[in-house]
């Protein structure tokens, strides 16, 4: 009983389990989430490398480069202007700030603003000069030019060619000769007005022969060789009337194949087209 009595009490101690181990923590998660996001952003950029073109690329690198440099052209260098001198033909003509040349060509001259609107300018410019041309042709500008049997035979129009002079056969008064080249005195005379009133201008001449289709298929059907040669019968009538041969670009015969009226053989088909190109 005494040796039960000595023995030393048994003491028990229970711990408790914090779980701050750091193993068990959340910072490693973090330090992945940046790893997986750099190696998908490096993936991203090798994809794009291989699916673009150097051109493409070079529009990236200039879309993400600073706004310091003068010049957006890259030369291929470093430094802040690409290793190309704001200076150079090769950048200023590009980018629109003008020519280091005192006298540079034409194909170095930078365009810009002021080219667009020169050219505005000179379109605007020739575009009255159509317009007083088609009101003296219409007899609207108070001159005796063209009288009230003339204007039946004439139609102008603006196009983007130039300014297109029609003059065609009516009914009751043809232009040439039946089926032939020889110009009635008519259009002689509407010819050589022509002359005197594009005489004001230097626009160089186009002229188009145009005939009315044939109402049966022929085996030799002449409308080809005669749309020509009315066309060149009235190119002869120009220059006659005062119009410098230089001007005259071009003679050509269309014969059927630019109908003006829906029905094919109209008279009104039977025309000739007097072309003021555009400079």
């Amino acid at each position: 009983m005494s040796a039960q009595g000595n023995a030393a009490p048994i003491i028990i101690k229970r711990k408790k389990s914090g779980g701050d181990h750091g193993h068990h923590g959340g910072a490693w998660k973090v330090a992945y989430a940046d790893f997986v996001t750099a190696m998908m952003a490096f993936f991203l950029l090798m994809w794009l490398l291989n699916a673009t073109t150097e051109k493409q690329r070079k529009g990236l690198a200039d879309y993400f480069s600073p706004s310091i440099p003068l010049s957006r052209v890259s030369g291929g260098g470093n430094g802040a202007f690409n290793g190309d001198s704001m200076f150079t033909e090769e950048i200023k003509p590009q980018t629109g700030t003008g020519a280091s040349a005192e006298h540079p060509e034409d194909a170095q001259k930078a365009q810009g603003d002021s080219g667009v609107e020169k050219q505005d300018q000179e379109k605007e410019a020739e575009d009255r000069e159509f317009k007083a041309m088609q009101d003296a042709l219409a007899g609207r500008s108070g001159e005796s030019m063209v009288s009230i049997e003339m204007a039946r035979h004439i139609v102008t129009r603006v196009s983007d060619e130039g300014l297109i002079i029609e003059l065609f056969d009516t009914t009751e008064a043809p232009l040439f000769e039946a089926e032939s080249a020889t110009p009635t005195q008519l259009y002689r005379d509407l010819v050589r007005m022509v002359a005197r009133v594009t005489k004001v201008v230097g626009n160089e001449i186009a002229v188009s022969g145009h005939t009315r289709s044939q109402p049966v298929v022929l085996a030799n059907n002449p409308i080809w060789q005669l749309s020509h040669a009315r066309a060149d019968e009235t190119r002869k009538l120009l220059e006659s009337g005062g119009t410098s041969a230089k001007r005259i670009q071009r003679v050509t015969g269309h014969a059927d194949r630019k109908l003006s009226q829906q029905n094919p053989m109209s008279v009104k088909n039977n025309r000739v087209e007097i072309i003021l190109l555009r400079e």
